[in-house]
């Protein structure tokens, strides 16, 4: 019987290990896409206890902070939830935790938690409410005065070279800035483009933003389509100032439905007047609205990142009470192939597709994504055209190793720009650990196999490519 979670747990091979510890081990991350607060990072906050990094609380605009993946894990053990996100003592939410996670054998969760324990730490032993007690009291502490503790203490403890964090169009920067500033930060901190709001026509809010939008971009109020698009040019100008290296974009499907502008404007005006468009309609507008956006991001050098096959909020009463990122989504089944190869031939077209990494939240989906991306790759870099990492719901064991099968059958994995944790959570980093854990000993399987051959350069190129150099030459960190 193997220990758990030794320096070799998860790496099966002679292969596997050598290509891990010897290269894949050490090097930096870069963390592309997070939902870490830059607020936080400047402020350097320091936490309490580990209940307020895991489960988090309330912002003070009402809002939720912590992570919904454990907030799940604890619903489904039948956890009340003022002891999730509401207001017991931090305590007892730790302890409910410690309860659920012994029921989690085979979630990455498990994983992700001891190996935070372990990375941050230095405890080796599994979490169980039998020594919750103990290593609440151990963690409390450390938290409240190891100096390498701070957020970012942890960030230089993770080894981390570059974060990208999510950012509204609207966003000051003001964070981004004062971070900058900084000349021993020791790590990077960009913003990325996440115009969302100005897409969803078809949302609640929508009107009230684009009124927003102008005025931050110091327009007068938009009238048509193309107002949206030059308030959004001009705000992506002023996110390019700040390093920002990508755009992120979470759609429902994929849609493409080509339209005159006149179309897109009277869909537009509607929306503006309170009115209800119909599907049709918003696609129309969503169709102009993101062709326009990839053609600037392709200008810019700014990577474009596509999410989809989620339904969020599904749970009513709970949106009601919470709001949305509470933990209440789930997979959604789309058909989204042909107007995604429409919309990437289209961007062709006028050499006007930008580098774009594409992300499903449903596994049925990754063979013809790889498919669809292999039909639009060219020179301009390795891998233009990327599947991203296992997403979300996938981001498990045996989704990473889908995702690995499926590129590298039908595309080049050894050109994959590699693990993002989009977390809420500082301590997240160890699933870049995890990630290079799988990959190592996917490759190292082949190798045993006899399906790859043991040639040792070619092996340090592969581990140290996904790990790390290969995102840093598809975004052009420094």
């Amino acid at each position: 019987m193997k220990a758990f979670m030794d320096k070799d747990f998860m790496l099966n091979t002679e292969t596997a290990k050598h290509m891990f510890h010897d290269y894949a081990e050490s090097l930096p991350i870069i963390d592309y896409h997070c939902h870490i607060s830059p607020k936080e990072i400047y402020e350097d906050r320091r936490y309490n206890n580990i209940a307020e990094v895991w489960l988090g609380g309330k912002n003070p605009d009402g809002s939720y902070f912590g992570d919904h993946y454990k907030w799940r894990v604890m619903r489904s053990n039948g956890v009340p939830e003022d002891k999730i996100t509401g207001d017991a003592p931090a305590y007892e939410k730790f302890v409910e935790f410690a309860k659920a996670l012994e029921m989690a054998v085979g979630n990455p969760m498990y994983v992700w938690s001891n190996l935070e324990l372990h990375k941050y730490f230095g405890i080796e032993e599994p979490l169980t409410v039998e020594n919750a007690k103990a290593i609440w009291d151990k963690t409390t502490d450390m938290l409240q005065n190891d100096p390498d503790l701070t957020v970012r203490g942890i960030i230089r403890k993770s080894n981390v070279a570059f974060i990208g964090t999510t950012d509204d169009p609207i966003d000051t920067l003001e964070w981004h800035e004062k971070l900058a500033e900084i000349k021993d930060l020791g790590f990077q901190v960009c913003p990325s483009f996440r115009p969302d709001k100005a897409i969803n026509i078809q949302k609640e809010g929508f009107a009230d933003y684009i009124k927003k939008l102008a005025e931050v971009a110091g327009m007068a109020a938009p009238k048509t389509t193309q107002d949206v698009i030059d308030a959004l040019y001009n705000r992506i100008d002023f996110f390019k100032a700040h390093g920002c290296k990508a755009s992120d974009h979470g759609i429902d499907y994929v849609m493409y439905r080509p339209a005159t502008m006149a179309e897109c404007d009277a869909a537009f005006a509607k929306a503006m007047s309170g009115e209800q468009v119909t599907v049709e309609e918003a696609e129309k507008y969503q169709t102009a609205i993101l062709s326009a956006l990839a053609k600037k991001y392709h200008k810019e050098g700014i990577v474009m990142e596509i999410h989809y096959s989620c339904t969020r909020d599904n749970n009513k009463k709970m949106f009601k009470i919470e709001g949305p990122d509470t933990g209440f989504d789930m997979i959604k089944k789309t058909v989204s192939g042909d107007n995604m190869a429409a919309f990437f031939s289209s961007l062709n077209e006028t050499d006007e597709l930008p580098k774009t990494i594409v992300f499903s939240l449903d596994d049925g989906d990754y063979r013809q994504i790889v498919t669809t991306l292999g039909c639009f790759q060219s020179p301009e870099v390795p891998g233009k055209m990327q599947f991203g990492a296992a997403w979300w719901f996938q981001d498990t064991k045996n989704g990473n190793l889908k995702q690995f099968n499926d590129l590298a059958e039908l595309g080049l994995l050894g050109n994959m720009a590699g693990m993002l944790t989009d977390s809420r959570s500082f301590l997240s980093y160890t699933r870049h650990d995890y990630f290079r854990r799988l990959f190592c000993n996917y490759v190292g399987d082949l190798v045993e196999n006899g399906e790859y051959p043991n040639i040792d350069s070619s092996l340090k190129k592969l581990a140290e490519g996904v790990s790390y150099y290969n995102a840093k030459r598809y975004f052009g960190i420094d």
